[in-house]
């Protein structure tokens, strides 16, 4: 991404030489003429480099006073130029809020080279010390600026799924260079006019224009699919996913890492400030999500008409199979208590009779003889009506691994906690509703 200098300064001829000393292909220099215009482009670019002469008809430590205080979110690097070599005249414009102080005449290497440093440092306090990529911060400040730009773009919201159970089973370091990985992944895919910085541990964006965008997107999901396998061990790659242990020798299921791309542009919808262009981001990377695998979707021209979109309901609803009568009945009242409507089913023919696939299945495994609630299980795991709930097995035999594999998300072990189902239930219900 271009960094951004605002000149401030009345004077047309030393402005211009000072744009064209400083513009180049990756940065780009405002004029401003006057201090309330300068405001306008302060508010509308966030420029990382602001030079403000005193040719301005006022006290230029005023000025740079009240350039700090409109900028404190932001922090831009202020530099002020003069006339004047006083001391007085530098401690003054230092003192209140310049990070440096030029006199005139410079030499133009120098201010050249000074600049550059400058720039330099600022892009470099926005580093993310993981990623080595721009942080979230700095990458808000390049979504806004994009706004404002009259040529075509894209954005790229860019997420790892399961990335907190990578880290949980695998550790933090085997977790920061797999988001290492990614990120020489991405940087090999864009060129010096695209911008990606980070959003938090695990997602990033990209800013580029609409026409290579799917082509990013296309390259990065195949990439990405081609790399993870790389850094799971092969018992993992021969179970076909990840046993993450749990409190009381509670076992969950855990799908392997993928990446997930959601591509807005300004082809079709003009967006008017970052918190909408935001949430058309994460709405169309949240479409784009599939359980196992990596993919991305593209906003496109809408051909719909109104209403025609039907929103989820929130999903509360838990099926419970238990053969333990006394059992059955003390679930229903917890799980109803917490407000989960909670019932009491037998066989999958009463499954079928419902409306509204559970959110989770509650279902004992059986008996080390005939393991009815394990056949269950992988009858419900085959079946796509069910594919998105969650099934928790609980077990009086402890086979950890062969409850798993029946397909179940969750193996707890009997007897357990209330408190630790809850626990799970709620983590359940949640990635449901909202993943």
């Amino acid at each position: 991404m271009q960094s951004v200098t605002l000149i401030i300064d009345k004077r047309r001829e030393l402005s211009v030489k000072y744009k064209k000393l400083l513009e180049n292909k990756l940065s780009k220099v405002i004029l401003s003429k006057n201090f309330i215009s300068a405001m306008k482009i302060i508010q509308d670019k966030e420029p990382d480099l602001i030079i403000i002469s005193d040719s301005i008809d006022s006290d230029l430590g005023d000025y740079c006073k009240k350039i700090r205080a409109l900028t404190y979110n932001m922090r831009p690097v202020i530099v002020a130029l003069s006339k004047s070599s006083e001391i007085q005249d530098r401690l003054n414009a230092l003192a209140n809020g310049a990070d440096d102080f030029l006199s005139e005449p410079v030499n133009n290497e120098e201010f050249v080279m000074r600049m550059k440093a400058h720039l330099r440092r600022e892009f470099e306090s926005n580093l993310d010390n993981k990623q080595l990529l721009p942080n979230n911060s700095y990458s808000m400040r390049a979504l806004k600026r994009v706004l404002t730009s009259k040529e075509s773009w894209a954005c790229l919201y860019i997420s790892i799924e399961n990335f907190k159970n990578y880290r949980e089973t695998y550790t933090e370091l085997a977790s920061d260079k797999l988001v290492q990985t990614f990120c020489a992944v991405m940087q090999s895919s864009l060129n010096e006019d695209d911008y990606l910085g980070g959003i938090s541990e695990n997602e990033f964006l990209i800013i580029t224009n609409s026409i290579k965008a799917e082509k990013i997107a296309n390259f990065l999901t195949f990439a990405f699919d081609s790399v993870a396998k790389k850094f799971y061990s092969q018992q993992d790659l021969k179970r076909g996913y990840v046993m993450i242990e749990g409190d009381d020798f509670a076992g969950r299921r855990a799908g392997f890492v993928h990446t997930t791309i959601g591509v807005v542009t300004n082809e079709f919808q003009k967006y008017t400030d970052t918190n909408q262009l935001l949430t058309a981001l994460v709405n169309i990377h949240n479409l784009a999500n599939l359980p196992d695998r990596s993919n991305y979707l593209i906003e496109r021209a809408k051909i719909s008409g109104e209403n025609s979109v039907e929103l989820n309901k929130y999903n509360n609803k838990i099926f419970v199979i238990e053969p333990d009568e006394a059992m059955n009945v003390l679930l229903k009242t917890i799980l109803e208590l917490q407000g989960y409507e909670a019932k009491i089913l037998n066989d999958l023919e009463e499954f079928e009779n419902e409306n509204i696939k559970p959110a989770i299945i509650i279902l004992d495994a059986g008996n080390a003889e005939n393991l009815k609630g394990l056949k269950f299980c992988k009858i419900l795991r085959e079946n796509p009506e069910f594919a998105s709930t969650k099934i928790i097995v609980t077990s009086i035999f402890h086979d950890k691994e062969l409850v798993l594999n029946c397909g179940a998300d969750l193996y707890l072990p009997k007897p357990y906690e209330l408190s630790n189902l809850i626990k799970w239930v709620r983590t359940f219900i949640d990635e449901v509703n909202f993943k």
